[in-house]
């Protein structure tokens, strides 16, 4: 799979994406820190990247509908620090594989995922 971490995020999210195999760029690889979340979201639809994020907008599905991309996934955690933010994503990362992630968004808080898409309603 491929996907964008958000410049919200620290570059180890990315590091433990891309020893699974998938393809991973960072936003701020790619010179987009600070772009509007819609800027951001449309080369994330054009790169069918899924974008990962502490950003909690793109959990709006009025927003962003999950059906109109390759996948959203917003952490939302009651710390933001680097070791637990790490600690977080680790415990989904298998997931990634086996869980609906096209055309949906997960919500991934430190004890349950929140899975939406149109047949997770």
């Amino acid at each position: 799979m491929q996907f964008k971490i958000d410049e919200n995020l620290p570059v180890e999210v990315a590091e433990l994406l891309v020893n699974d195999g998938h393809d991973t760029k960072t936003v701020n690889e790619q010179q987009l820190q600070g772009v509007k979340d819609p800027v951001l979201i449309d080369v994330c639809k054009r790169e069918s990247r899924i974008p990962i994020t502490l950003d909690t907008d793109f959990s709006d599905i009025r927003a962003y509908p999950p059906q109109e991309f390759s996948g959203i996934i917003v952490l939302r955690v009651g710390s933001q620090s680097k070791t637990h933010i790490i600690g977080v994503f680790n415990r989904i990362l298998s997931l990634i594989d086996s869980e609906p992630l096209k055309e949906h968004l997960w919500i991934v808080e430190e004890s349950r995922i929140r899975i939406r898409g149109k047949d997770k309603e």
